[in-house]
């Protein structure tokens, strides 16, 4: 690490895809000194100024923080379930930035907890571009002093850093609080735009309209302009992570017990798309939500 950094400490990373690769550049080029592995292959992923480590156990070993970046649930678990198996452990903190589930998130933690090793979550917002930029949102469930002690490094990759509980799990429920909403704006405004083709308006007008108006959203700025428009799909997230995410919303609801009417008919719809449109980006939904007979279908990935 630089000098002027205060309590020098080594930060494991593990998982470098399309997220937490550039989060993992973000964290080496500010001058942290991190330890990444990844099971699909560490030496091809490595960030520039970091060190590969040879398997999971040796970053256990070797690091003081560990953050997750992984596909799902079952994947946290089972590093979990190492660390707490492992014969040489120097680890004190995970910091999950998965996006995982308040269920997973608690039992994780529950897990850590009688080996000493405190488990934090703060799953992330902003998609690949994002993670890129380091200006991805942070969404932090955990004490105020693990935070603390950890702020820096998470600035060193996000844009903004909300602590929005005090527990493991409370992350991931505002996680997926928001990737509902930016699923339901998405899948909604490919019908809106679908039934306007269909009355003879051009997208490009419809959607300046609806960007000067109460109907705008993400999908109208960012999504439909950027992504749709250009014909590139290349927003960076995968229909079946939405997909995923949409699923661990309803249970969350159905845990929770409040109103889940929507959630689970835009759960259904995003299930649908991922089944039709297997490894695609997910603003592809657009393409599931506009075919009809005359279509042709599925369209070219």
């Amino acid at each position: 690490m630089s000098p002027e950094r205060p309590n020098p400490r080594r930060l494991g990373f593990i998982g470098l895809g399309q997220m937490g690769g550039p989060m993992a550049a973000n964290v080496a080029a500010a001058g942290f000194d991190l330890l990444c592995f990844d099971q699909a292959g560490t030496l091809d992923r490595v960030p520039p100024g970091a060190t590969a480590a040879g398997s999971a156990q040796e970053v256990f070993a070797g690091t003081d923080t560990i953050l997750l970046s992984l596909p799902d649930g079952a994947a946290t678990l089972s590093v979990v379930d190492e660390l707490v198996a492992a014969g040489e452990r120097r680890v004190t903190t995970v910091v999950d930035l998965s996006t995982v589930g308040p269920a997973v998130a608690s039992e994780a933690a529950a897990r850590l907890a009688p080996a000493g090793v405190a488990y934090v979550d703060g799953p992330v917002s902003g998609g690949a571009a994002g993670a890129r930029a380091a200006t991805i949102s942070l969404m932090f469930g955990g004490p105020d002093e693990v935070l603390a002690a950890h702020r820096d490094v998470l600035e060193s990759f996000t844009g903004n850093v909300f602590h929005v509980g005090l527990r493991p799990g409370q992350g991931q429920t505002m996680k997926l609080l928001n990737n509902f909403l930016s699923a339901t704006a998405l899948v909604a405004t490919s019908e809106a735009l679908a039934c306007g083709l269909s009355h003879g308006l051009a997208m490009e007008t419809m959607l300046d309209v609806l960007n000067a108006s109460t109907g705008r959203n993400s999908a109208t700025v960012d999504k439909f302009p950027n992504r749709v428009l250009t014909g590139t799909f290349d927003a960076g997230f995968r229909t079946a992570l939405m997909a995923k995410d949409l699923r661990l919303y309803v249970d969350a609801v159905e845990g929770a017990g409040t109103h889940g009417g929507v959630g689970s008919a835009v759960s259904g719809m995003w299930q649908r798309a991922d089944d039709a449109l297997p490894g695609s980006d997910f603003t592809r939904i657009w393409q599931f939500v506009q075919r009809s007979e005359e279509s042709t279908w599925p369209p070219t990935r």
